[in-house]
C-alpha cells in the first residue's frame, strides 16, 4: 500500500473518530460507548490500509516493537495530529460547542496522569495483540477489542483525568478550546506525556510476551519446560 493511501486513511479515520469525541457532550453518559464505537468501525475501516492508529500513542507503541519505521511513525503523527485539530475546529462550528479537555474537579495532576498512563498501557497493548501479533494474525475481533478498551477507558477514567489516552485528542480539544473558549493550555502535558509513556510501557510488555510465547515455539519436542521434572522412566 503506498504512502498516500495510508496518510489519506489516518486522517480520515482520525477525523472521524475525533469528530464523535468533540460531538459527544450530548450523549451524556452514553458517549464512552459512542467513542468506542466510532474508534471501532474506524478501525475496520482503515485497519488493512494503514494500520487503523488515529492515534499518536499507537504509533510509538509500534514503531518501539519495529512494527513501522521513524518516517512512517512521522508522517502518521503529523497527519493525526492536523486531522485532531480539524475534528475539534469543525465540531464546534457545527454545535456551537468545544468540550476542551481537563482533569476532574479537584484531581490531582499526578492522579489525572497516573490514568492516562495506565489506560494507555491498555490500549496499545490490545492493539499489539490483536493487531499486530503472528498469534492472531488474520482474526476478526481486533477493532472489537481496541474500541471495547477506549469504551472501559472512558467509563472509568474519563471522570478524573479527563480520558484522552491520545495526544491528538489532547491536542485538539485543547486548541479548540484555546481557539473559541480562552481555554487554557497548562494540562497538554498530562495528554502528551501520559500517552507516550504509556505506549513505552506497553511495547516493553509486549516484548516480553512475544519472547516467551517464542522461546515456548522453539523449545525442541520432547524437552520438559524450565521449572518441570518428568516423569517419565
Amino acid at each position: 500500500m503506498n504512502d498516500a493511501a495510508k496518510l489519506l486513511t489516518e486522517f480520515v479515520g482520525t477525523f472521524i473518530f475525533l469528530s464523535v469525541i468533540a460531538l459527544s457532550g450530548p450523549a451524556g453518559p452514553l458517549a464512552p460507548l459512542a467513542i468506542g464505537a466510532a474508534l471501532m468501525v474506524m478501525v475496520y475501516m482503515g485497519g488493512h490500509v494503514s494500520g487503523g492508529h488515529y492515534n499518536p500513542a499507537v504509533s510509538f507503541g509500534l514503531f518501539l516493537r519495529r512494527k513501522i519505521d521513524i518516517r512512517t511513525m512521522a508522517g502518521y503523527w503529523l497527519t493525526q495530529l492536523v486531522a485532531g485539530a480539524l475534528a475539534f475546529v469543525v465540531g464546534y462550528l457545527v454545535s456551537g460547542r468545544t468540550p476542551g479537555i481537563q482533569p476532574g474537579s479537584g484531581v490531582l495532576a499526578a492522579s489525572a496522569l497516573t490514568i492516562e498512563i495506565l489506560f494507555t498501557v491498555g490500549l496499545v497493548l490490545v492493539v499489539l495483540n490483536v493487531a499486530a501479533t503472528p498469534a492472531t494474525a488474520g482474526n476478526s475481533f481486533y477493532g472489537l477489542a481496541i474500541g471495547f478498551t477506549i469504551v472501559v477507558g472512558a467509563f472509568v477514567g474519563g471522570p478524573i483525568s479527563g480520558g484522552a489516552f491520545n495526544p491528538a485528542v489532547g491536542f485538539g480539544a485543547t486548541l479548540g478550546a484555546a481557539l473559541f473558549h480562552s481555554g487554557s493550555w497548562s494540562h497538554l502535558w498530562l495528554y502528551i506525556v501520559g500517552p507516550l509513556v504509556g505506549a513505552a510501557v506497553a511495547a516493553g510488555i509486549h516484548y516480553v510476551q512475544v519472547t516467551g510465547l517464542e522461546g515456548l515455539v522453539r523449545r525442541p519436542p520432547g524437552r520438559a519446560a524450565p521449572g518441570r521434572v518428568s516423569r517419565r522412566p
